[in-house]
């Protein structure tokens, strides 16, 4: 599965969580894992963008 719809489908379903916590808020603030695992997610997005970027200038370079 190409990285960029696994994001999307990721990125989708924490959406979804946070409005279903946001709706009950007596099930509680985020927990400290649901932080950590959100933050890790976006640095591995961050990281990819970076990594299709520099392959899209690399082989930009070469068509030319």
């Amino acid at each position: 599965m190409p990285p960029i719809p696994t994001l999307m489908a990721l990125a989708g379903a924490l959406r979804d969580r946070l409005r279903e916590l946001r709706e009950e808020p007596e099930r509680g603030a985020l927990s400290v894992e649901q932080v950590i695992i959100t933050l890790a997610l976006l640095g591995i997005a961050v990281a990819l963008v970076a990594v299709i970027a520099n392959a899209v200038t690399s082989r930009s370079s070469q068509i030319q």
